[in-house]
């Protein structure tokens, strides 16, 4: 009966190549609903006044769903597990903060309803058999780790409170409580595994999170901080400090995100300016169909407001004004012998013909540590619609005076991207997002979406490591009723 009980042991191992965590992550606004593109470069400036102040505000993926296109535009959001027993909440993926944050029972003036067709929920420490509030004593309140988000109370709660330069804001206390996901092993084999974590309560929110239009349960922080649930799990040695992401670029919209490593042949990887709250690089240059611009590169050096972030949350794409002229000026003048060049909402605009892969050149982005990232032209220009039968075209880059420089989701789609903490880099790679992507798991286990995926093996030895006490059982379970069945 012990062989026959380890053969199955050794038949799980190889099956269980993949080991993940799942959250389905949706997208705030049905894809029929349009936005404008001043409307889209309104929000995204009220996060960058919240990016440029430094403020840790406050993700996984998983089955990606939502579309590139800017007039389709919403916001992502992901269900998350939180408790005992363990309740639902729709949060806001943002790779710019930190924290994650549920609005608390005891808020007064947070919103009742959502205009994005969810249930709302509210977040009850007293309903939680495992929730403990956070005192000012624990080392996660220390000084060690002290932000502008953490506080002591007169009442000895760790506590926070955020103040946008939007306006907005929040505040309450941190809890400790089980963050509960599903570990799947191989492809259908899924088995309950739960952390204890640190995260927000939110007692008062104001400004644009007050808004029912577009009101979640809180946000699902994936920034660099000792505080983000990816840090807080691969602290522990649950997962690895990376995490990636795919998002498709088409009508169909979706993509994957994955905690762990995606691989691919083609990654290029670019280091991550150290001491920094977001995800900083060194842009060096830009190209257009292979000519260099003439951009000084003082421009994109980082400091307290400027340099070049990549941000997931932001819609479109920013340059400061010294890259963003030349740059408009050169794709005009390459393609002006073929469109018609013409001032739509105060964006440069093209009517054209033809399909703009004939007629618009390629573009580079040019990184520290040799690695580019080229942009097709539907990656650099936004679809605005028809006009005197021909189509049109406008720079989807806006212009930033004396700012940062921002890479949203107009340059990161159709793109495998990884953020690397741990060997502190990010890298990224074309990629049709629609596809499965491979996943590493020979540090620790992954969380997914629910893209397929193939995973690049690891021993047996390195997998049994990394089996949580949940599975043990489960295995042992199997092991027990296979001996029962040949007594």
């Amino acid at each position: 009966m012990r062989a026959l009980g380890l053969l199955i042991l050794g038949i799980l191992a190889v099956l269980s190549v993949v080991y993940c965590d799942v959250i389905p992550l949706e997208r705030a606004f049905p894809l029929n609903k349009r936005v404008e593109l001043s409307h889209l470069v309104a929000r995204d400036q009220l996060r960058h006044s919240r990016i440029l102040q430094g403020l840790v505000g406050g993700v996984v993926d998983f089955s990606v769903q939502g579309s590139s296109d800017p007039y389709l535009v919403g916001l992502y959001f992901t269900k998350v597990k939180l408790g005992s027993p363990p309740r639902e909440f729709n949060v806001q993926i943002d790779t710019g903060s930190d924290i994650l944050w549920v609005t608390c029972s005891s808020c007064p003036n947070c919103p009742q309803s959502s205009g994005l067709g969810i249930q709302l929920s509210l977040f009850d420490t007293a309903s939680s058999s495992s929730a403990r509030l956070v005192s000012c004593s624990d080392p996660m309140c220390s000084s060690e780790f002290q932000t502008t988000a953490t506080q002591c109370s007169q009442s000895n709660q760790c506590s926070y409170s955020f103040q946008y330069g939007d306006g907005s804001g929040t505040s309450g206390y941190y809890v400790s409580d089980m963050l509960y996901f599903d570990a799947v092993l191989g492809q259908s084999l899924i088995a309950n595994s739960s952390a204890v974590i640190m995260f927000g309560c939110s007692t008062y929110q104001s400004g644009d999170l007050t808004k029912t239009d577009k009101a979640v349960d809180g946000i699902f922080g994936f920034g660099r901080g000792d505080l983000s649930v990816i840090s807080q799990l691969s602290s522990h040695g649950i997962t690895p400090r990376v995490f990636s992401h795919c998002l498709r670029g088409d009508g169909s919209g979706g993509g994957i995100m994955v905690l762990g490593e995606i691989m691919e042949p083609g990654i290029v990887y670019s280091p991550l300016v150290p001491s920094q709250p977001h995800y900083n690089l060194v842009l060096q240059s830009i190209a257009v169909n292979g000519q260099f611009l003439a951009i000084d590169p003082s421009v994109f050096a980082t400091s307290n407001n400027r340099g070049t972030i990549v941000d997931s949350g932001t819609t479109l794409a920013y340059l400061v004004q010294e890259a963003y002229d030349p740059f408009v000026s050169t794709i005009t003048a390459t393609v002006s012998p073929s469109v018609t060049p013409t001032i739509y909402k105060g964006n440069q605009c093209y009517l054209v013909p033809t399909s703009v892969n004939e007629i618009f050149p390629p573009v580079s982005l040019n990184f520290a540590g040799g690695a580019s990232m080229t942009l097709k032209p539907e990656e650099y220009l936004i679809h605005s619609g028809f006009y005197d039968g021909a189509t049109m075209w406008c720079i989807g880059f806006q212009k930033v005076q004396g700012g940062v420089t921002i890479l949203g989701d107009l340059v990161l789609k159709d793109k495998i991207f990884v953020y690397d903490l741990a060997r502190q880099r990010i890298g990224w790679a074309n990629y049709d997002c629609s596809l499965s992507v491979n996943v590493s798991i020979t540090s620790s286990k992954d969380f997914i979406n629910e893209g397929q995926l193939s995973v690049s093996s690891s021993t047996i030895e390195m997998l049994f490591k990394l089996i949580p006490l949940s599975f043990i059982t489960l295995l042992m379970q199997l092991l027990e009723f296979v001996e029962f069945q040949f007594l």
